[in-house]
């Protein structure tokens, strides 16, 4: 745990993530019909879930380092990358409707992606209903920890396996491209890879924040 008090790389982080916001504006965009300066969208959106996916990895990382070895700053740090996760799940479900009300025309059109991780996102929000809903300490971590192993491959499988088996108007589903020389060039590239970076390093720092002043909390709480 040493990392997280760190400088460096929260220097790194502050870094790139202006580096791709000033770029991701500034520099030039493939000129695609129907799409025009919408394709920016995907310096934001496409990181946000990037972002996610790594701090639910380490969620579920630590949910099965608390189940062997039933040590209550792993549950912590299990639960606070899964509310910040939940925090960028938000801001990516949000760009993505943006995105897809000036190229699709409406907000949320039903489309096979946007259903898929609406139910991934209910999935998380109702992890957070099960731990606020039990009131015994070690009960609580033990079952929630459970249902987070359980949740994270669901999850995966309903944003990134489901939406590829059928029709979408989503780029890289039902045979539309994603990243793929017909929409996405170099000048391109050299923006979104860091912001792949920034925004995950963004949200271990955010959950890193959200760990410690829970673990403060905790200590408090056993104090009293």
């Amino acid at each position: 745990m040493k990392f997280i008090y760190q400088t460096w790389w929260k220097v790194l982080t502050v870094l790139i993530i202006f580096y791709t916001l000033f770029a991701g504006l500034l520099l030039g965009v493939p000129r695609l019909p129907i799409m025009h300066e919408t394709i920016r969208n995907v310096y934001f959106h496409v990181p946000m879930w990037m972002a996610m996916f790594t701090v639910f990895t380490i969620s579920v990382i630590y949910s099965i380092k608390y189940l062997s070895t039933q040590k209550p700053e792993y549950d912590l740090i299990a639960v606070e990358c899964a509310n910040t996760g939940i925090f960028f799940f938000i801001i990516g479900l949000v760009t993505g409707m943006l995105w897809a009300k000036y190229t699709w025309g409406e907000f949320w059109s039903n489309d096979p992606k946007q259903n898929s991780a609406a139910i991934a996102f209910l999935l998380y929000c109702a992890y957070l209903v099960l731990r606020n809903s039990i009131d015994e300490e070690q009960k609580r971590a033990k079952i929630s920890a459970v249902y987070n192993i359980f949740a994270f491959p669901v999850m995966i499988v309903l944003i990134m396996v489901l939406p590829r088996m059928t029709d979408s108007l989503h780029p890289g589903n039902g045979g539309n491209p994603a990243f793929g020389k017909l929409d996405l060039d170099n000048r391109m590239r050299i923006v979104l890879y860091p912001a792949f970076i920034g925004w995950s390093l963004l949200a271990v720092w955010v959950a890193t924040l959200r760990y410690r002043m829970s673990a403060i909390e905790y200590k408090k709480n056993n104090i009293d």
